[in-house]
């Protein structure tokens, strides 16, 4: 497992480590597939997979108000649909697509700059 050492200003809710296997968020251990940002983590999200997201799932993104969502794709980057890619840009919410590791990096960064972002990963 990868793991971080940076520690926020604030309470939020920082990935602290990842592997093919697992994710830490703060004190948690999760190995699904989840949406993150500062102050949320939701871990009951309906898509198990990158393969199995579809536009209807992205309605829990878009309820949390994000400016940006990064789709951490697994081990592997993959694209995302052009159904999924159209529901953002619908929304004017930035999507930004990278393999796990990269997006989970990202957000402890864009955490840090205190910016409006969700994440959402995805172990396989």
């Amino acid at each position: 497992m990868v793991k971080f050492t940076l520690e926020p200003a604030t309470l939020a809710n920082l990935i602290r480590g990842y592997s093919d296997s697992e994710l830490r968020i703060g004190d948690t251990r999760i190995t699904r597939s989840c949406i993150v940002t500062p102050e949320r983590l939701i871990t009951d999200w309906a898509p198990a997979t990158f393969a199995e997201l579809l536009p209807a799932h992205l309605e829990t993104l878009f309820a949390l108000a994000p400016a940006v969502v990064l789709l951490g794709t697994g081990a592997v980057q993959r694209f995302a649909t052009k159904e999924v890619r159209a529901a953002f840009l619908e929304r004017g919410v930035g999507l930004e697509v990278m393999q796990l590791g990269a997006a989970c990096r990202t957000f402890n960064v864009l955490l840090q700059e205190e910016r409006r972002v969700a994440a959402a990963l995805f172990l396989r």
